[in-house]
């Protein structure tokens, strides 16, 4: 019988109207349990988030994030806040400076997007993943995620931040083309008559100089496309989603592997839960009310917890902006996007990246 990992949780909802019962400090309290001494002391240690862009506003606050960039420091580690280079240019019009942080920001690739190490992954089109050089040379390294809806794996959280934000813009283009792989359009049989683009619901065929583009994000395998041509020039594999969420794994693997044991941290922030992803570069309502914040050593036991933790009975009605509308049945991401976000979680457990079975420990 499996032993379920321990995740600890700070609620969003204080139990009492004290400033010692509010997340922030209920956030210091979690991080206190974990030991960051015996994992950090003396370390150099990637703190990996998603700072978002143009003109987003709901990723992490800054004061939480410092609150773990301090955690860090106190432990004798000596941290530093890393992103992709187009993030970490805008990063204070979020309120993201060394001075609000209290440790430098540098772009995780370099400057350039060209300081990486390829590790070879050999799926499917995918073939290299190119791991960002500031990840591979720290000692240590801290996930902290924003949790919320992704368009393309349902939820996007420690696995996508790894998966999409430790490496370069080709590896991301790589794992992105995984999943439009699985539809496939046949221009010898396409007469152009559109009635594929017409019936799509989500508006995600269009076609430029004859020849059809499909937006990842907002397809959500319904197979409209398939069945409304009348030349069968396109078909779909509704399971094709998969091999993004596989891709992905891989590339954490790749990521993760050559840490020593205890150097990765995970912390998730259930914030400003957007049905978005922070890459489109700009904020919509929150789907459910604000949780809390999750920490544990093991990205299975955490991505599983925290999507457990987002609830379609907490949905907020009127939150969803056009054309999003919940549609069929599961979890409340998937009625969104059509995309079950566990199949990430199975994927990267496949490949025995941790555990699924978790123990929810929330701080007082």
């Amino acid at each position: 019988m499996t032993t379920p990992v321990k995740v600890t949780f700070a609620s969003s909802r204080p139990k009492e109207l004290r400033v010692d019962a509010t997340l922030p400090r209920l956030l210091d309290r979690m991080l206190e349990g974990w030991n960051f001494k015996k994992r950090f002391k003396g370390k150099s240690v990637a703190i990996k988030m998603h700072l978002g862009g143009n003109a987003g506003y709901s990723t992490i606050h800054p004061y939480l994030a410092g609150r773990v960039v301090k955690a860090v420091k106190d432990a004798g580690g000596q941290p530093f806040v890393t992103d992709s280079p187009g993030a970490v240019a805008s990063a204070r019009e979020r309120g993201y400076t060394a001075e609000t942080l209290g440790a430098p920001i540098v772009a995780v690739a370099g400057p350039f997007d060209k300081h990486v190490y390829a590790r070879k992954v050999n799926f499917r089109t995918f073939k290299t993943a190119f791991i960002a050089g500031t990840i591979v040379e720290a000692d240590a390294m801290i996930v902290l995620s924003h949790g919320k809806g992704h368009g393309l794996s349902g939820f996007g959280g420690a696995i996508k931040n790894i998966a999409m934000g430790c490496v370069d813009g080709a590896t991301r283009g790589a794992i992105h083309r995984l999943s439009s792989s699985s539809i496939n359009w046949d221009a010898s049989k396409c007469t152009g008559c559109l009635l594929c683009r017409d019936n799509c619901p989500n508006g995600a065929i269009t076609f430029k100089d004859g020849k059809i583009d499909i937006f990842d994000h907002a397809c959500k395998y319904c197979m409209h496309c398939q069945r409304a041509c009348p030349k069968g020039a396109i078909t779909v594999d509704p399971s094709g989603y998969r091999n993004f969420q596989h891709g992905m794994a891989l590339t954490v693997r790749e990521t993760v592997k050559p840490f020593e044991p205890g150097r990765v941290f995970y912390i998730t922030a259930l914030l400003n839960i957007t049905p978005f992803c922070d890459c489109w570069g700009f904020t919509t309502p929150s789907i459910v009310p604000d949780i809390g914040i999750l920490a544990s050593d093991d990205i299975l036991a955490i991505e599983q917890a925290a999507i457990d933790l987002i609830k379609a009975e907490d949905f907020i009605a009127g939150s969803l902006p056009p054309p999003l509308k919940r549609t069929g049945k599961g979890h409340l991401l998937e009625q969104i996007h059509g995309k079950n976000p566990y199949v990430q979680v199975e994927e990267a457990a496949r490949l025995k990246l941790g555990s699924r079975a978790y123990r929810l420990a929330e701080v007082k």
